[in-house]
């Protein structure tokens, strides 16, 4: 399983065991994804470790000094970055 973390601006969005689905966004040199609706959004993504997958589930929903981070399984093997 492969695991992403998001960036989410509200606590309350989503919760951990829910099927989320996600939306690819393409920079020059980079991919990110969206929780859909506009839910959260990942960190930059290199092109050779692009998602494959466009529906996963949250594995937890964390609150720290820098905001509220969401974890999300997708099955897809694991990648290294």
């Amino acid at each position: 399983m492969r695991k992403m973390e998001f960036k989410m601006e509200r606590p309350g969005l989503v919760e951990a065991g829910q099927k989320i689905t996600v939306t690819e966004g393409v920079l020059p040199s980079n991919y990110y994804y969206t929780i859909d609706p506009a839910l959260a959004m990942s960190g930059n993504i290199p092109f050779r470790y692009r998602l494959k997958s466009r529906e996963g589930v949250v594995t937890d929903v964390a609150e720290n000094a820098r905001g509220f981070y969401v974890t999300a399984e997708f099955d897809e093997p694991d990648t290294e970055m």
